[in-house]
């Protein structure tokens, strides 16, 4: 089992930058690939960023070139560096793992609550 909580959501201005963490507790981190979602008002979950046991990383299209994701597996941390933020991008963010290579919404094992963010000028 892995337990995820979230952290570092907030108010951002457009085109500001915000860091969202995810601290890791239970099972060994190193066993998962990491993923962050996020969810807007009104609309489906959709995956952000995924970042895979070591093989390499994954960035949807909306994001690519603004986000970066990274993790420490001592510290069993994982972070989203959101950078250029834009009024699409708020929403709840989640942070999610699975066994498996890839990073989709309905075949994550394990989810945390999610951490706000808000994009307003």
């Amino acid at each position: 089992q892995l337990q995820l909580v979230e952290s570092g959501g907030g108010l951002v201005h457009p085109g500001g930058s915000l860091r969202l963490s995810c601290a890791a507790s239970g099972d060994a981190m190193t066993n998962y690939a990491m993923g962050w979602f996020r969810q807007a008002l009104g609309k489906e979950r959709e995956e952000v960023a995924c970042i895979h046991n070591g093989v390499g990383i994954t960035y949807e299209d909306p994001v690519k070139g603004r986000f970066t994701v990274s993790r420490d597996d001592l510290k069993k941390m994982v972070f989203l560096q959101m950078n250029s933020v834009k009024p699409e991008d708020a929403g709840v963010y989640y942070c999610a793992a699975t066994v498996r290579f890839y990073c989709e919404p309905d075949t994550m094992d394990h989810w945390g609550k999610g951490t706000l963010v808000t994009v307003s000028s």
